[in-house]
């Protein structure tokens, strides 16, 4: 996982123009294919691993599909909730949630949400990319000690 993290983040960097404008590689049946190839594998890594799924969904939809990081993040943010609402219908008749504490969560999250998204509509897909490239490299970090330092 720190390796994907690493390589994501270099990739990104390493190409300043990338998802600067939304440039399609795909159309028709070949972007939905291309789509479904996108969530089959982020799902298996979400359900396995799960940190840095979101960063890695807006970079497959920027590099994969051909998406600005603007129109990217905000599909990645649609696909959050999704997955989030697929959690509850599975945990909740399990009685799992903590209540409390995920509708604390929600609301820090709607409120993070609504201020990034106007954010990042004001400021375009190149600020995205760089608030992408610092999430990126504070999970290599965080990740890095973990697995390095913390043993």
């Amino acid at each position: 996982m720190l390796v994907l993290l690493v390589a994501a983040g270099l990739y990104t960097w390493r190409r300043p123009d990338l998802g600067a404008v939304t440039a399609l590689r795909h159309s028709g049946h070949r972007h939905t294919l291309a789509a479904a190839g996108v969530g089959v594998g982020l799902g298996f890594y979400d359900g396995i691993f799960g940190p840095g799924t979101g960063a890695f969904l807006v970079l497959a939809l920027v590099a994969v599909l051909g998406y600005a990081f603007l129109e990217a993040s905000g599909t990645a943010k649609i696909a959050n909730v999704a997955t989030n609402l697929g959690a509850l219908v599975v945990f909740v008749p399990q009685g799992a949630p903590l209540w409390r504490t995920g509708l604390l969560m929600g609301a820090a999250n709607v409120l993070g949400g609504y201020l990034g998204a106007r954010t990042a509509v004001a400021r375009g897909s190149r600020f995205v990319r760089g608030v992408l490239l610092v999430v990126v490299a504070a999970l290599v970090v965080r990740l890095g000690w973990d697995v390095l330092v913390r043993r």
